[in-house]
């Protein structure tokens, strides 16, 4: 037993600091990543899909290195009987676990509104003219369109993509970068563009207390006005009681004429069911447009097909 525990804690002496060694080689490699991409554009699609990977690895090497670590804590009184030994296996176990748990909510819970301040930060960072280095000008919602196409236009109209148009003042140049928008919808297989919003649901088989329903779902673009038709199986647990904004949902106008100076417009929409979205938009228009689209029960339906 002895020999084999002198065996053991040389192994996890050596593994130890090999793992957080990795971690720490982890978040090493994200940074040097990170730095290497060479526009504000490509920073900020990086940061939106893969730091929480590898955030999320590294903690997890870390959460290894503890394990591996608690392995070698108490080696004599280990030895007086192999019961000890797995109860410190079981306790390392927990601790790793624990280490790695709490790290995975602070990285769901606590972190992404620190991530959105970095995302916000590089999506508004001037930009440059590569061919002259002129600054160049963010186009408001208005002017924007003047310089993006019908399709692009749909896809903002229903808020599946966002688009900002970088213009050079002096030369006119343009740059146009696109970005995930605040509801879903589906890439169009007809026109291509990302324009393909549930339309309306028929049921065509009612759920029982035994037995599942069907729902037809029809989807159709807004900017080619393909239509695409699809069975889905309604559970007969599921709820209709969302929280869902209707055509007399408005805004009140400010009798001094205020909103004219909105330069941005934060909501906070809360569901019946606790649930909490919040978006942010570039002008009043574009909130209330928003909020005549809006739908928490179809948003949540979406969200659970994707």
């Amino acid at each position: 037993m002895r020999e084999f525990l002198e065996l053991w804690n040389q192994a996890m002496y050596m593994l130890a600091p090999a793992v957080f060694g990795l971690s720490v080689l982890i978040y090493i490699f994200y940074r040097v990543r990170l730095k290497a991409l060479k526009t504000y554009k490509e920073k900020y699609d990086f940061v939106s899909t893969r730091e929480l990977k590898f955030f999320l690895a590294s903690h997890i090497a870390v959460a290894a290195s503890i394990f591996l670590l608690f392995n070698t804590y108490k080696s004599d009184a280990v030895a007086l009987s192999v019961v000890w030994f797995f109860i410190r296996l079981f306790i390392s176990i927990c601790i790793g676990t624990l280490y790695a748990y709490v790290a995975h909510l602070v990285l769901k819970y606590y972190y992404p509104a620190k991530q959105h301040k970095k995302l916000e930060l590089l999506r508004y960072m001037p930009r440059v003219n590569p061919k002259n280095g002129n600054k160049m000008k963010l186009l408001s919602e208005d002017e924007e369109d003047a310089y993006l196409d019908e399709g692009m236009q749909a896809e903002e109209d229903v808020f599946s993509v966002d688009y900002d148009v970088w213009m050079d003042p002096e030369t006119g140049d343009t740059k146009i970068e696109k970005y995930a928008g605040k509801l879903h919808a589906m890439k169009c297989d007809r026109c291509g563009f990302q324009t393909l919003r549930l339309d309306k649901e028929e049921i065509l088989k009612h759920a029982t207390e035994h037995e599942d329903g069907e729902i037809l779902k029809e989807y159709k673009c807004t900017y080619c006005k393909r239509i695409k038709r699809r069975n889905v199986k309604l559970s007969k647990k599921k709820s209709e009681s969302d929280f869902k904004v209707t055509e007399s949902t408005k805004f009140v106008d400010d009798p001094l004429g205020l909103d004219l100076r909105v330069t941005l417009v934060k909501m906070e929409i809360h569901s019946n069911k606790g649930q909490i979205r919040d978006f942010e938009f570039k002008s009043l228009k574009n909130a209330q447009n928003f909020l005549k689209e809006f739908d928490f029960a179809k948003l949540e339906e979406e969200e659970e097909e994707i």
